[in-house]
């Protein structure tokens, strides 16, 4: 039995009981305990998700449903402009409006008037200019959201308004800059024999999540607020709003509720600080609700690129260099633009050995919308630009796409640019075997579902021409360049009405990737138990980081099974003669290797209920261990060290882990009228370790279709800094009839210094994806497309445009 992620009314229910600990241990790089055998729904199964049923029937509580008494609704009044001034604010009228509990302006910000994940340059509400359309001015507090939003509207703003700057370039010139990362290797000045360029532009793509944000803020009896937020970072997100309130962070407590999607988009504050500077000036509970339109300005998007390639090889399609300019258009404050452009340099060349690199990776603040984190973090808008040129490398060399990158490879022992080793397994070459030889799918037929233009009747087989196209990504795992990254666990082992059960309480955002699931099975695997309770994420236990860069299960996953390992070594030496040997236990490290000596030095395991040693034998029971009370452990696990870039040569050991997948697309292209249909998706990935291998293929396939709304149809359409396609009748994202059938190979070849081996799984299929299907097209057509998402304009002649919006 697991816990939910949250409870099922919608309404506040509390913390979880959760018994506080004595003490908090520090899990490092060595140690190690007795591995427990695995049992039903344990690490290799698919057990089912505790939320599965909840969702299928309507029934799950998201944020959007919470509820309380005495509530309140909260609106945003937002900037009409991106770029201005502010006058004058007059809330009279607003505050004269029957109903209407409280208007605040940032004079009311009563701490920090301004906030950020690693600057703190966005203001809780504007303080004296606009700097993006959407900008937030004021907040109203009523008690109907109909009357917050007329008071909203009642609220007189004066702007000088200002001419924005949009275009990144223009940004970069004046001096715009949020962060140049240079990445230098080799001979800059290495010539070839086959030299191929390209410019290449990615557009704006949004996480299109389905539920808005949205949350409810109660004030506390303490002075306090309790916070109950559908979010990425629970603790980020306390360490922010406290700041903004003027508040210790113990008096303002987060818990997770129900998340309807995130992507990226959650780790920015959204509602938080609004709902509780109006919670604490009314003294009720104030809910806030973003419509989709108010969501499409109200977080962060993928960034847009301008990306300029040379690659320099021999006739034999060797790579000699590649050098890359990589142009990163921030929108209008920091957020993770620093580490974003991080990612775009160090990985910019894609999974390959190049002996001479030159990348220069910019990121720029401009007037459009914030840009942030979104699936894939950097590396998306790189892969696009590297395959590519690999692609036009391939033909200038004579060779197989295929061929090409398999002979230019990276491998297990293989340098990057930055000059880090790749320490564990780096399968390109296989992976890339692994789909180009997969059965063609069969070809296109005079049926109307399978022909681009659908049951709408406007093509026929005739007119279809089909592409194949491949491409490769490379992806890092956790957080980078010597970043604390550490992820707190708390476990505790109790009887509750005769059987042994687990309690696993850590503050990790589930945010529909299945991590409740994933802890419940990793605790059931290490303590030898069925009965595991996954208790509500929530501020009340260390903080477990973001669940972002496709690293929960490894930091999180890691950080539980340190904490049941500290269990089990505390639980076996309540064992007659003390259990454990001497020297023999430990908390389990990153390297996740070693057996705690046990009785006579032999090993230990539990399962089944019962303690076993080396030979078999029954040392005592679960039951009988427990009855002298509960054993609980909290832990503080980290990965191994990463280190800053050099800020001139960009070498240094950056990343923790990398993971790589590859696609191959098949397409259906009616040139004539530019219609395209994506055929069949095949993928292989290595996870180094299918905890759960049903969610890991639901990650693959689920990445998949968020790269194939970048390559055909996902673009935030950006003029002058408006968002003029604010809606999803506007804004296009792939549905279950334009996914094809995707054939998914997984391997697991593991990771040395990972949990279990495991390696990140969520980001990579985005990243190579795009490519795959644009390549797809290119060859069905011939047309040498330089820009996602892919329009039907750019298949039926008309000039590719040179704009990024």
């Amino acid at each position: 039995m697991t816990g939910l992620p949250a409870g099922g009314s919608g309404r506040p229910t509390g913390q979880p009981p959760v018994v506080a600990p004595e003490r908090e241990r520090e899990a490092g790089a060595s140690g190690g305990v007795v591995a427990a055998a695995v049992v039903s729904e344990g690490i290799g199964a698919s057990p089912v998700r505790p939320d599965a049923g909840l969702k299928v029937r309507g029934e799950f509580a998201f944020s959007s449903d919470l509820w309380a008494e005495d509530m309140l609704w909260g609106v945003t009044l937002r900037s009409p402009h991106p770029s201005a001034t502010i006058e004058r604010i007059d809330v009279a009228a607003a505050l004269a409006v029957p109903g209407v509990h409280a208007v605040l302006t940032a004079e009311d910000v009563p701490g920090d008037p301004h906030y950020g994940l690693e600057v703190a340059d966005q203001p809780v509400l504007a303080v004296d200019e606009i700097c993006y359309r959407g900008e937030p001015v004021a907040v109203v507090a009523a008690d109907h959201p109909e009357t917050a939003r007329r008071a909203a509207e009642r609220i007189v703003v004066d702007y000088a308004v200002r001419e924005p700057v949009t275009d990144p370039e223009t940004a970069l010139a004046e001096g715009r800059l949020v962060r140049h990362v240079p990445v230098r290797r080799g001979d800059p000045d290495a010539v070839a024999e086959v030299v191929v360029t390209g410019e290449y532009r990615v557009g704006m793509q949004d996480q299109a999540f389905l539920g808005p944000e949205s949350g409810l803020a109660v004030p506390a009896p303490d002075g306090g607020v309790e916070l109950y937020v559908a979010t990425q970072w629970l603790h980020a997100d306390q360490r922010q709003v406290a700041a903004a309130l003027g508040l210790p962070a113990e008096l303002v407590r987060l818990s997770l509720a129900g998340v309807g999607g995130a992507f990226g988009a959650r780790e920015d504050l959204s509602m938080q600080v609004h709902a509780s500077l109006l919670a604490l000036r009314t003294g009720r509970p104030v809910k806030m609700v973003y419509g989709r339109e108010e969501s499409f300005v109200g977080h962060v998007h993928r960034h847009p690129a301008i990306l300029r390639y040379e690659h320099g090889a021999t006739r034999d399609g060797k790579l000699v260099y590649v050098r890359a300019r990589i142009l990163l258009d921030g929108g209008a404050y920091t957020s993770t633009t620093p580490a974003v452009v991080a990612n775009a340099a160090t990985l910019g060349i894609g999974p390959y050995r190049v002996p001479n690199v030159t990348v220069d990776a910019y990121g720029v603040r401009t007037n459009n919308p914030p840009c942030g984190a979104m699936r894939g973090f950097g590396a998306v808008q790189a892969c696009f630009g590297y395959e590519s040129q690999m692609d036009r490398l391939a033909a200038a060399v004579g060779l197989d796409p295929v061929e090409l990158r398999v002979r230019n490879a990276l491998a297990e022992g293989g340098t990057m640019p930055t000059g880090q080793l790749v320490e564990g397994p780096a399968p390109v070459a296989r992976l890339l075997e692994l789909v180009r030889d997969r059965p063609a799918p069969p070809p296109a037929e005079d049926d109307l579902r399978q022909l681009p233009g659908g049951v709408a009747n406007t093509t026929t087989a005739e007119q279809v021409v089909r592409g194949v196209g491949y491409a490769i990504g490379i992806k890092n795992v956790c957080f980078s360049e010597g970043f604390d990254d550490y992820a707190t666990a708390r476990v505790r082992l109790e009887l509750i009405g005769g059987e042994p059960t687990a309690l696993v309480h850590t503050a990790a955002a589930e945010v529909g990737q299945g991590l409740v699931t994933v802890q419940a099975q990793i605790a059931r695997s290490e303590l030898g138990v069925e009965r595991v309770v996954v208790a509500t994420a929530d501020t009340s236990v260390g903080s477990a980081g973001s669940s972002s860069a496709s690293r929960q299960t490894y930091m999180t996953g890691g950080a539980v099974r340190a904490a049941c390992r500290a269990v089990r070594d505390a639980l076996l030496h309540r064992l007659p003669g003390g259990g454990l040997a001497d020297g023999g236990g430990g908390v389990a490290g990153v390297d996740g290797v070693g057996v705690a000596g046990g009785v006579d030095g032999g090993g230990l395991e539990l399962v089944g209920g019962v303690v076993r040693d080396g030979a078999g034998q029954v040392l005592g029971s679960l039951v009988e261990l427990l009855a002298g009370g509960a054993v609980e452990e909290t832990v503080r696990w980290r990965h191994r060290p990463t280190r800053p870039l050099d800020p001139v040569t960009g070498q240094g050991d950056a990343h923790v882990q990398y993971a790589f997948a590859a696609h191959r697309a098949t397409v259906d292209v009616d040139p004539e009228l530019g219609l395209v249909r994506v055929v069949e998706i095949a993928t292989a990935q290595d996870v180094g370790r299918a905890i759960n291998p049903q969610a890991v293929v639901g990650q693959i396939q689920g990445g998949t279709a968020q790269g194939l709304g970048l390559a055909l149809m996902e673009e935030i359409q950006v003029v002058d800094g408006v968002i003029r396609n604010p809606s999803f009748t506007d804004y296009l994202i792939p549905t279950i009839l334009d996914v094809p059938p995707m054939a998914v190979d997984v391997l697991e070849l593991a990771d040395p210094h990972a949990p279990y081996g495991l390696r990140g799984v969520g980001e990579p299929p985005t990243i190579s994806a795009t490519p795959a299907i644009v390549a797809a097209i290119r060859a069905a057509t011939g047309i040498p497309l330089t820009r996602v998402p892919v329009r039907p304009e750019h298949l039926t002649g008309t000039e590719q445009p040179s704009g990024t919006g």
